[in-house]
């Protein structure tokens, strides 16, 4: 699939069987022909985030240098600044405790015209509630991202989410 570009939404909902979720997630990917990852939005520090880490994990792909075999993975890599995808799961992916979650959806050429219906059907479909609030960056959670509080301090406070891109960053040279 070429992966042209991204669309984001902030959900709330209650999962009970992440896993089932998952698969029906997928089915409902494979249906529309369209790639979608779910990120844990307790760690998303905004849209910035989401598309930097899109960025890189495209290029990545594009390069050959992918370290998972699927686009959706290798967003997850960079979303969490994680190298390997078992970590990456366990720290950005969907838990059953979660109640908020971005939800990208990665786009291709076919399916850029209709994906504000895709969006409208996911979110019916999967009794979730539409909340972008729940992606605003929120300074507290840095640390539970990874970035020691000594980054944190050293920092501009207008600048202090330039070190959650940095950790994005960072996965080209750690992979």
């Amino acid at each position: 699939m070429t992966q042209s570009k991204i669309e984001f939404i902030g959900c709330k909902a209650t999962i009970s069987d992440v896993n089932e979720f998952i698969s029906k997630v997928a089915d409902f990917s494979k249906k529309y022909q369209i790639g979608i990852q779910l990120l844990d939005a307790n760690l998303v520090f905004g849209k910035d985030h989401i598309i930097s880490s899109f960025k890189h994990a495209k290029r990545s792909i594009q390069r050959n240098e992918a370290s998972t075999n699927s686009f959706e993975m290798e967003l997850l890599l960079y979303a969490a600044g994680e190298r390997q995808i078992k970590h990456a799961i366990s720290k950005m992916g969907v838990k059953p405790k979660d109640t908020t979650f971005a939800v990208i959806f990665i786009i291709n050429d076919k399916s850029t015209n209709n994906i504000n219906n895709i969006i409208d059907i996911f979110i019916q479909k999967f009794n979730l509630k539409r909340d972008d609030s729940v992606l605003t960056p929120d300074e507290t959670k840095l640390t539970d991202f990874g970035i020691k509080k000594q980054a944190i301090d050293s920092v501009k406070k207008n600048q202090i989410f330039q070190l959650v891109l940095e950790k994005i960053a960072l996965v080209d040279v750690i992979k």
